[in-house]
């Protein structure tokens, strides 16, 4: 039985993915900072298969590593990180932005990122295999007015996932982005600071992706043949055909 490790599992794409690996057989690990969420998922998916929860911030690296080196020894060897945790804080031009949400977005999608995988990837080295997927954005592809800081940690992720890919490349291990547009999912609300209305107003007028789309998605990237490597890939829904161009219908 294969071992994933997911990070952001207690709502959105994350969630949806474990719910997909489960379905499928694997042995999980979810990660997340709230902890009823994570009880809550780990009582469903444990009807299914063996589950494991770490509950630990991804910002903070001290409990990022001291949380990964604690796993037991069943879920120690991670075959599969999926680096889905991520957030937008706020929509603003540059010069109104607020530093607080820069360092939030900097530090959960940049940093926060390598420091999970700097807790992973040595295991995977001695192994010399692994599945590494990044979950990024179409932010990661183009920048659109008023995204400036989000759009560049989004950049960062498409930058890293290219690195690693090639850093790793000796060791036999995968690497591989996708690249998400609007999915319906807490992501808006969380930008908009809890505006439940403005978050809702993102989603009307068409269909949107569903975090199970997303989900499949990645379950479909790892179980390819070894010698596949789904490097990079960008999903939208049919109505989107960019950051800012929705074919609305209201």
């Amino acid at each position: 039985m294969k071992t994933v490790l997911i990070t952001g599992a207690t709502s959105g794409i994350g969630r949806a993915t474990a719910r997909a690996f489960a379905k499928n057989n694997y042995r999980i690990i979810i990660c997340g900072r709230r902890e009823d969420r994570l009880a809550e998922l780990q009582d469903e998916l444990s009807q299914r298969t063996e589950v494991h929860t770490l509950l630990f911030d991804v910002r903070q690296k001290k409990s990022v590593k001291e949380s990964i080196a604690s796993l037991p020894e069943d879920f120690a060897n991670i075959d599969i990180l999926i680096n889905n945790a991520g957030n937008a804080h706020g929509l603003d031009p540059i010069q109104n932005g607020e530093l607080d949400d820069w360092d939030a977005m900097i530090d959960i999608n940049v940093k926060g990122l390598l420091y999970v995988s700097k807790a992973i990837i040595p295991k995977m080295i001695e192994r010399r295999k692994g599945h590494i997927i990044n979950i990024g954005s179409t932010a990661a592809k183009e920048v659109y007015p008023n995204g400036n800081v989000y759009c560049a940690t989004k950049h960062a992720v498409d930058a890293l996932n290219q690195g690693m890919r090639m850093d790793l490349n000796p060791y036999g291990i995968r690497v591989g982005a996708i690249h998400p547009g609007m999915v319906e999912t807490e992501f808006s609300e969380v930008r908009f600071k809890g505006d439940i209305e403005r978050a809702s107003n993102v989603y009307k007028g068409f269909e949107p992706l569903q975090p199970e789309d997303i989900a499949d998605i990645i379950v479909f990237v790892t179980t390819r043949p070894y010698h596949v490597n789904i490097a990079d890939l960008m999903v939208m829904s049919t109505a989107q055909a960019s950051s800012t161009i929705v074919n609305r219908i209201i």
